[in-house]
């Protein structure tokens, strides 16, 4: 199966991909499906029932925030965070919905919004199923979805058909590839960097120019996440009373006089860039999924990284070509992972979300410092090698603790890995494609507790009020 940039990086809101943007398509792809059967006037009553990693942890990821927004006919990309509040506010006073934004029915989330924790789907730990009644309350239509990582989302019978690639249509770019492995021979057969790839092969979705301004689009919505983090102070919402840290951080690290020394300014930066994006993104902020939510902070700070003190380019034109070669060889790895692994913490745990970011940080960082394709190849390597195994465990299921920290640590290793792997000549013992495998086995290995429920790790063994 071949990707596109922008199914890796998705612009949404938070706090998560896989319980908030990814349910809300799910409504938007119901909603689309009752108008193609010309069934939408006839709604009167519609029921969603959430299982497993959704259920589990769907309060504190704002599952059901995002399931009556989609309801209502919002879509991730679009969606103001503010006004949306507003509007799913007033359903819950009113227990009145405007269904897809045309039809107004009842809808109270206490018994048409259910939370199925005891409950698991089979093919995926993410599953909710959608059922839309008439007037007699006989069912117009029901499907099930799942939202299977980075706000991706697959009724039943494409997830099934998904995993028979025979089954599934290409999309017939220039440079197919599958593995790192044969990316890295079509870098060498053609000369060619892997962002050069990924550039070409995106020309099957759009042209040359839609391509350019959506990325540079997608640097803008982080860089102004990144920014607002920055500025913005307060407690973070959800009941734990975490108190947003990146101002008071990057007051600091601009202090050079102060108690923080010169050595650790860049250091400093990174954190607090990491930590800026998913305070914003814990708050329900406007986010890019890269390739999730609650890792969305490690490429936005590398990056910055990047720009403010590595990259010595004073024409923006120039820098924006630096951007784009950035995201794109991140986007480039991130396939891999898609294809070969899961980016879901249901289903991988947390190396499926810091690890991956990491790994795509590594990679883009290391390709605008000049690496070759191999130490690029490198890079990504040791960026996830050294995040195989980490648990997702929300406390509270909330999308802060560890998480929000963890895209700091995750930034400082992807920076790391980029030096070390241009510190040699990109040859390695472990290839990318063994550590994506080992990584897959390793999620599938972990306990489901330790996967996106909230019931094993530090969501167990922390007592908060």
């Amino acid at each position: 199966m071949n990707y596109s940039v922008f199914e890796v990086f998705r612009i949404g809101i938070g706090p998560s991909s896989s319980h908030t943007v990814g349910p809300m398509s799910a409504m938007g792809s119901f909603i689309a499906e009752l108008r193609n059967r010309k069934l939408e006037h006839h709604v009167e009553r519609v029921v969603v029932e959430l299982y497993g990693s959704l259920a589990l942890t769907g309060v504190g990821h704002a599952t059901d925030f995002a399931v009556i927004s989609g309801l209502l006919g919002a879509t991730p990309e679009d969606a103001d965070p503010q006004i949306l509040a507003e509007r799913v506010g007033e359903v819950r006073r009113t227990k009145r919905l405007l269904f897809g934004g045309f039809r107004e029915i009842a809808f109270s989330p206490e018994t048409d919004l259910l939370f199925l924790r005891d409950r698991m789907l089979s093919e995926h730990p993410n599953g909710m199923t959608v059922e839309a009644f008439d007037e007699l309350g006989a069912s117009l239509y029901r499907n099930t979805y799942f939202s299977i990582g980075g706000g991706a989302v697959l009724d039943k019978t494409a997830l099934i058909a998904s995993r028979r690639t025979d089954e599934v249509p290409h999309r017939p770019v220039r440079y197919g590839f599958s593995t790192a492995g044969e990316l890295l021979a079509l870098c060498q057969r053609y000369n060619l960097s892997i962002a050069d790839i990924v550039w070409r092969n995106e020309f099957a979705y759009q042209d040359e120019a839609a391509t350019r301004s959506r990325l540079l689009k997608v640097w803008d919505v982080m860089n102004t996440c990144l920014q607002r983090g920055l500025t913005t102070e307060g407690i973070l919402p959800g009941g734990l009373r975490v108190k947003r840290r990146a101002p008071a951080l990057y007051r600091q690290a601009c202090d050079v006089a102060g108690k923080l020394t010169p050595d650790f300014r860049a250091m400093d930066m990174v954190s607090a860039f990491a930590i800026a994006v998913n305070e914003e993104n814990a708050a329900g902020g406007r986010v890019v999924t890269a390739p999730t939510n609650g890792s969305a902070g490690v490429i936005p700070a590398v990056l910055a990284y990047y720009i403010r003190f590595c990259d010595a380019a004073s024409d923006s034109d120039i820098r924006d070509d630096h951007i784009i070669t950035f995201l794109l060889t991140a986007a480039g790895i991130g396939m891999l992972y898609k294809k070969n692994a899961s980016i879901s913490a249901a289903e991988m745990g947390c190396q499926g979300e810091i690890g991956v970011s990491c790994s795509m940080a590594a990679a883009g960082l290391a390709a605008v410092m000049g690496a070759t394709a191999q130490q690029v190849e490198n890079a990504a390597e040791i960026g996830m090698e050294h995040n195989l195994g980490m648990t997702c465990d929300p406390i509270g299921g909330l999308v802060q603790v560890p998480c929000i920290e963890r895209n700091s640590m995750g930034a400082m290793k992807a920076i790391n890995a980029a030096r070390l792997a241009m510190m040699d000549d990109g040859g390695h013992l472990v290839s990318l494609d063994a550590v994506i495998e080992t990584m897959r086995q390793t999620g599938h290995d972990l306990q489901s507790k330790y996967k996106e429920t909230s019931l094993g790790g530090l969501a167990a063994t922390v007592v908060y009020c």
